[in-house]
């Protein structure tokens, strides 16, 4: 029993979410993901999966100096936001692994540039990634709803 509720009725509310998958614009449909989605909108809420520098029309990896890869990462983040109906001012989380700390501030300067009013809550913090690549960001947008 959990505050209160038997398990069964806590499941019961859980079934009831109602979540919605978002595609990014341009994934060949052939490409496979795996066991994620790009992004997942709940109760006005987008969690956006850990996005890199890859070219979603030939589902190949794009890597380049860290710029290049932070701009194709967050060209494609925004992308995912724009397709769930929000903007880049939307996001209200970040976390961000980054291959080498030390390219921080090369990194720092072309993230900074795509949010132009309240900066979302972040980490950044230094990981192995897969296919050499130099960055990867995941994130959290609170999307609008229509009334």
């Amino acid at each position: 029993m959990v505050d209160g509720l038997p398990g069964n009725k806590i499941f019961k509310q859980l079934k009831k979410i109602k979540m919605k998958k978002i595609v990014h614009p341009k994934r060949d449909l052939s490409f496979d993901t795996g066991a994620y989605s790009d992004a997942i909108l709940t109760d006005g809420f987008l969690f956006v999966s850990g996005q890199a520098s890859v070219d979603f029309e030939t589902s190949e990896f794009k890597l380049g100096t860290i710029e290049e890869e932070t701009q194709r990462t967050l060209e494609n983040i925004k992308a995912i936001i724009e397709a769930a109906g929000g903007t880049m001012d939307n996001v209200v989380k970040c976390t961000v692994h980054l291959s080498d700390i030390s390219e921080f501030d090369r990194y720092n300067k072309v993230y900074a540039s795509f949010f132009k009013n309240t900066k979302p809550a972040r980490i950044t913090v230094q990981s192995v990634l897969a296919e050499n690549l130099k960055v990867e960001i995941d994130c959290i947008a609170k999307i609008p709803t229509l009334k």
